[in-house]
């Protein structure tokens, strides 16, 4: 009876799924919520902060005397990673009339002050770009260098010529706009973009048919106007399209009482791209051989490792444990006295370490970092995380570490518990967790940000922005930490194998000091990781995108490996010498590689960051590699740590030792 309610249920719900599925239209995730125009609509531009890669200090589009909108400034709405990333997103007089090719007068500054001048001077020659948004996409300019087709994206403020001392400021823009005609079909397309969610549906043909853009792309060239003339002119008239200048003589010149004049031109191409490939220009992967050959390169490290283990495991361990179990009660004890090796540290092995507490926090701090790590990446492989969602990628990060604050403190209380053979001490031990990497991070953004406060730069937090912070860390993450903590208080503490010895064992003398071991095991896990490091780093400091999370997947479980491998053979080889103080050398076998990744960093800022300029960028970029280092120790410590933990117990439970 019930076997044909279950029946019947089944088939309901299968002809329910089919008679639905023909109702339904494919969808997928590009990125951001598509815009359809019609011909002659009218598309306001938008600004992002001036940014360069000599000085690492975005500034405000209208800390410089450019034409502004009518209606006054107006910024845009930005999420938690936008604001922590600097970026300030403004409107812009900047107009665009969809398919209708014009050349058009902007505007004409009053005569350029003393302060003026100095500032564009100093912005020209740190090499500050303009950084202008088009329907969600960022303006890219093509130049030629030896030979070779370069992309950026944005355009410069103005120039130096070389063997010169004057200063030109870029005032004319040439855009062109790619376009493709687009008529409704029975796709939904669903967002995630800067404009939230939304679907178009089969209902909405006839609205959505029109032009979509997918392309942006912008000619920078500096023009000398009669400034008397223009000034006649009022915004958005026609002027006569020119062609950029090559001689200094007609570009316009940055000195005080110059009257600067504004003016851009703008042309609709038709294009085969569509509106779902439209970021693939940005996007293009460079050097995936170099990917492969790191994917590689960490395979053979991997397997290196893994015939190490495997030989500990089979033909060491194994053998001995082998050999122990088929002698008698009598040939045991015999044999206890003839002891080498690691099980002579039998009643040691778990013996408390030294600031148990500070372990299981740094414990409990790893397996956030590293749990929030897995999720994003996952999650950005899979298109999640797209870059048309300015700042997602860093907001989904926070919004990760805050939740998954819960299992920090489910771990770290647990691991105490164990340890300690009481929950006593938990809340102490939860609120720890809670608070060291959160505050480490603090003190060091705290103190950066008094630098771009002192620089007037938009990097810079806003008050209002800390006490947000503030309030997502004590309301938000602070509680789920101490319930983690009192989740793990009540989970079954792991039970030891063996017992523990009143007195501890005499560690014997050593040929070499076990620090060198333990700092030299860093530069296996490292090995796998250094060549993606470089693209992140650029990717970070260079302005690039970087959207090779798929590699960067496969590298992070190529990572996990080989420290929870690495630490293992350390473990085991510390155990051999009959070094029963394993627990700090497991945690740090893996979490060395912290320390290569800050020298890497280090040495990146010396050879490739060489156009980096002034103190105050050096010390920005110390500080936030100093605090990339700290996470990368907190979670490769961790993965080491508990897989050590977990080999020491299996190893030493099947010792049959009274």
């Amino acid at each position: 009876m019930a076997l044909s309610k279950i029946s019947r249920g089944f088939w309901a719900a299968f002809v329910y799924v089919v008679l639905v599925s023909h109702a339904c239209n494919g969808f997928y995730l590009p990125g951001s919520y598509m815009h359809t125009y019609s011909k002659g609509q009218e598309i306001y531009a938008k600004v992002n902060s001036l940014t360069s890669i000599e000085t690492e200090l975005p500034f405000s589009y209208y800390s410089l005397p450019y034409c502004q909108p009518h209606g006054g400034i107006k910024k845009s709405a930005e999420n938690l990673g936008e604001l922590l990333m600097g970026d300030q997103i403004d409107n812009s007089p900047y107009r665009f009339r969809m398919n209708i090719n014009e050349s058009v007068y902007l505007c004409t500054t009053s005569s350029l002050s003393e302060n003026e001048v100095k500032l564009l001077k100093q912005r020209t020659r740190d090499l500050y770009q303009v950084n202008m948004i088009l329907d969600n996409l960022p303006a890219m300019r093509f130049a030629t260098q030896n030979g070779v087709k370069i992309q950026w994206t944005g355009f410069p403020v103005g120039y130096s010529p070389p063997n010169s001392n004057d200063d030109y400021i870029i005032n004319h823009l040439k855009f062109k706009v790619l376009v493709h005609e687009y008529e409704g079909t029975g796709v939904e397309i669903i967002g995630t973009g800067e404009e939230g969610m939304g679907v178009i549906s089969e209902a909405d043909k006839k609205k959505t048919s029109g032009y979509e853009i997918v392309g942006f792309e912008v000619s920078p060239c500096s023009v000398k106007y009669d400034a008397e003339k223009m000034t006649k002119l009022h915004r958005y008239d026609n002027v006569t399209s020119i062609s950029c200048p090559l001689e200094l003589d007609k570009s316009q010149i940055i000195r005080e009482q110059e009257r600067v004049t504004f003016t851009y031109e703008v042309e609709f191409v038709k294009s085969d791209i569509r509106w779902p490939s439209r970021w693939d220009a940005y996007l293009k992967m460079e050097g995936a051989r170099v990917h492969w050959f790191s994917i590689l390169n960490s395979l053979m490290v991997i397997f290196f490792l893994a015939g190490i283990v495997f030989v500990i495991f089979l033909r060491t361990v194994r053998r001995d444990l082998t050999r122990y179990e088929e002698l008698d009660k009598e040939a045991q004890a015999q044999m206890n006295e003839e002891l080498s090796g690691w099980k002579l540290v039998v009643g040691d092995v778990f013996r408390e370490p030294n600031f148990a507490k500070l372990l299981c926090v740094m414990v409990g701090d790893g397996v956030q970092i590293t749990g929030m790590a897995v999720v994003t990446i996952v999650f950005a492989a899979f298109g999640f995380m797209s870059p048309a969602s300015r700042g997602m990628l860093l907001t989904g990060m926070i919004i990760l570490y805050l939740f998954l604050g819960t299992g920090a403190g489910y771990a770290g209380v647990r691991l105490w518990r164990t340890i300690k053979g009481t929950s006593e001490g938990w809340r102490s031990v939860s609120w720890l967790v809670a608070c060291f990497f959160p505050g480490i991070v603090f003190v060091i953004l705290t103190a950066l940000n008094f630098i771009l406060w002192g620089s007037k730069s938009t990097g810079a937090i806003p008050i209002s922005m800390y006490f947000i912070l503030l309030s997502l860390w004590f309301c938000v993450s602070v509680p789920l930490t101490l319930l983690g903590g009192y989740l793990g208080t009540r989970a079954e503490p792991i039970q030891y194998p063996v017992r523990t010895n009143q007195i501890p064992r005499e560690i014997p003398a050593r040929k070499y000091p076990s620090l060198l071991l333990v700092l030299g095991a860093g530069t296996l896990p490292f090995g796998t990781l250094f060549i993606e490091l470089f693209f992140i780093l650029s990717s970070i400091w260079l302005g690039r995108f970087y959207y090779v999370f798929g590699f960067l997947l496969v590298v992070l479980l190529l990572l996990v490996t080989v420290c929870a491998e690495v630490s293992v053979v350390l473990t085991y080889m510390h155990l051999c010498v009959e070094d029963w103080q394993w627990w700090w050398k497991a945690f740090y076998a893996s979490g060395s590689v912290s320390l290569y990744v800050f020298l890497y960093s280090i040495n990146y800022l010396v050879f490739d960051l060489q156009s980096l300029s002034g103190p105050v960028s050096a010390i920005l970029y110390l500080g936030y590699s100093l605090i990339i280092a700290i996470a990368i120790m907190l979670s490769t410590g961790t993965i080491g740590f508990l897989t050590s933990f977990y080999f020491v117990h299996y190893l030493f439970s099947s010792v049959k030792i009274d």
